[in-house]
């Protein structure tokens, strides 16, 4: 039987993005399942976003870690941020080409990377498995990569992004040809989810009040 205090979750510090991108994101998605049927929808489980730190904690530290959260953002002010979409990229993953719309590294932006990064560090554990994402099914290459986001993704490898989907490579190597038109836009709120498969925010746990945090 699980050990309910030592049972981990991945979670997904993370900014959602405003009308803009999730209207954009959106629209890419769909081209994406044209190509690819079996690809996922962004929908309520497969939220669009931009991913400020992934990482297992245990589930019994997680109020502590929202309320380290809250300390950074009595400083910090996400929702005033005016961020870029630069350009159309994609990684291989899982033998999928995971298609991402690249985020301009603001300095306001990699400071807040950092300083969410800081106030988890404590309470990240490794050795986290399939069980610790929603519905307890991941992919070997999902569970690693949150396993190992600080230091690979962190720091001064951090790339912000929102993902759009996935499709096949010949696909994406087509999209990234054309031509690409930047677009600005703003984060809508901070907030922290479980992580599904594919790196996707899957289940909002939390969401920061200004006026006190309180869980969604």
């Amino acid at each position: 039987m699980e050990n309910t205090n030592e049972k981990l979750i991945a979670i997904d510090v993370l900014l959602e993005p405003d009308r803009t991108m999730t209207d954009k994101s959106k629209s890419l998605n769909a081209r994406l399942r044209e190509n690819y049927r079996a690809g996922y929808q962004l929908d309520a489980t497969h939220t669009p976003h931009v991913t400020l730190l992934q990482s297992f904690v245990r589930a019994k530290d997680f109020d502590t870690v929202t309320a380290a959260i809250t300390k950074v953002l009595a400083v910090e002010e996400p929702t005033k941020m005016k961020l870029t979409n630069k350009r159309l990229d994609y990684v291989m993953f899982a033998g999928l080409a995971v298609t991402i719309l690249v985020v301009e590294r603001t300095p306001e932006l990699v400071r807040l990377h950092h300083k969410i990064t800081d106030v988890v560090a404590p309470f990240s554990v490794s050795g986290g498995t399939t069980a610790a994402f929603v519905g307890g099914r991941a992919v070997a290459e999902t569970v690693e990569w949150v396993e190992t986001f600080v230091p690979k993704a962190s720091g001064d490898n951090y790339l912000p992004h929102v993902t759009a989907g996935v499709a096949t490579e010949a696909y994406l190597k087509q999209l990234k040809a054309a031509p690409f038109e930047p677009f600005a836009f703003s984060p809508e709120a901070l907030a922290v989810f479980q992580l599904g498969n594919f790196g996707t925010a899957a289940k909002k746990l939390w969401e920061y009040q200004p006026n006190g945090p309180l869980p969604s």
